[in-house]
């Protein structure tokens, strides 16, 4: 079998599940596809355990023609890039070194764009396509929907604004078509160099929304900021667990003596923090997201800008925040729970604080046991520790 021919062994393997979201190409495994989670191996064209020679092969052939993305590769050990079947489906693709070989994960892009009701996310995030100014940012871990989250918004935008938007990807995964706005969509290594000088270059395109793939680093942060603060809507990700957690990474990127220079600047142009986890359901049909939202109030502002003290925590802010549209991870996992969308044991796993949940949850559950310090229960997870596709499956 060559591996130049590498399209009807993507083919085969897509047949096995309308539910994938990954391909996965391994040296010592089997070529294998990940369904709700769990991956499977297959045999594509009767492959059996792939040989470096074979990995190797399968990342030339996905780099064809692109001869930036071989010397970014060869430069820094892995390489992120789009790949299509034309006229069937697209692929966001990283190809990295381990062990001496190539490993290569292929995560399937949707051919549609989701909406905010096919993704089950709360019926307040619609606000955020009114906004004219500030920073929206998606947070959380790899695979938790953080894509999904921000085409959805695009797309409501693009269909109730006449906007000039421009988007910033590393690389270009959703396909958005031009409705009442005009969206143009930059690659990082395809059209532009890298995210800080395509961001300082966004600023002279005349853009209302500016959407960033992810803020890696200060110099792209620091152009983020300058943006919201000059009138543009932008709409970014960020990998981490939860507001809090956002608060400290983008702060952490500044100079200490700078710290309550940023605290003020984000407290001024942050509009929304969104944390997403997803989380098996029930029925086994597929994930749901958990969605903390923080959102920016006159309470929120001022402990981002002072700082988080006892009892005056961003946390207690969206417990309390209900009627502002904020919710919590575990306020949101106990409902959940108690209409039996998630398992006991799922919703737990993907608690921010397991022992205040159970608590909560006393006489729901129906699991005396659970209270009483059983052993079999799993330690107490600051934040999941699972990586999940970033394509939402919920069914």
């Amino acid at each position: 079998m060559s591996f130049f021919d590498l399209p009807p062994v993507i083919e085969r393997m897509l047949l096995v599940s309308d539910k994938i979201s990954d391909l996965n190409f391994s040296v010592g495994q089997q070529p294998q596809v990940e369904i709700n989670g769990k991956l499977t191996s297959v045999q594509p064209l009767g492959l059996q355990k792939l040989s470096p020679y074979q990995t190797e092969i399968i990342a030339m052939s996905l780099m064809e023609g692109n001869p930036d993305a071989a010397l970014r590769l060869a430069q820094t050990g892995s390489v992120d890039l789009s790949y299509s079947l034309p006229a069937k489906i697209r692929f966001r693709v990283n190809i990295f070194q381990q062990r001496g070989s190539y490993s290569i994960v292929m995560r399937v892009i949707p051919t549609e764009i989701p909406t905010l009701a096919s993704l089950d996310l709360p019926a307040q995030l619609s606000e955020i396509s009114n906004l004219r100014n500030g920073i929206v940012l998606v947070t959380g871990p790899t695979g938790a929907g953080k894509t999904s989250t921000l085409a959805a918004l695009i797309d409501q935008i693009n269909e109730q604004h006449h906007y000039h938007i421009v988007t910033i990807e590393d690389p270009i995964e959703y396909l958005h078509q031009h409705r009442r706005s005009t969206i143009n969509q930059r690659e990082i290594g395809t059209d532009t160099k890298d995210f800080p000088s395509a961001l300082r270059a966004a600023l002279r395109q005349a853009p209302k929304v500016i959407l960033i793939g992810e803020m890696r680093d200060y110099e792209t942060t620091e152009i983020a900021l300058e943006a919201a603060e000059t009138g543009h809507l932008v709409l970014s990700t960020l990998h981490t667990i939860d507001a809090s957690k956002t608060v400290d990474r983008i702060i952490g990127l500044y100079p200490k003596n700078e710290e309550q220079v940023i605290r003020t600047r984000l407290a001024q142009t942050f509009r929304f923090i969104l944390s997403q986890r997803l989380i098996p359901r029930a029925d086994g049909k597929g994930r749901v997201a958990a969605v903390e939202i923080m959102k920016s109030t006159p309470r929120t502002r001022e402990y981002l800008q002072n700082g988080e003290s006892e009892g005056k925590t961003l946390l207690d802010a969206m417990r309390d925040g209900k009627f502002d549209g904020m919710q919590h991870f575990d306020g949101v996992i106990k409902e959940m729970i108690e209409r039996k969308t998630v398992a006991l044991e799922d919703g737990l796993a993907f608690a921010t604080n397991q022992n205040n949940l159970l608590l909560e949850l006393k006489g729901v559950s129906g699991k005396d046991d659970f209270m009483h310090g059983d052993e079999s229960l799993p330690a107490p997870a600051r934040a999941p520790q699972r990586t999940s596709p970033v394509v939402f499956d919920l069914t």
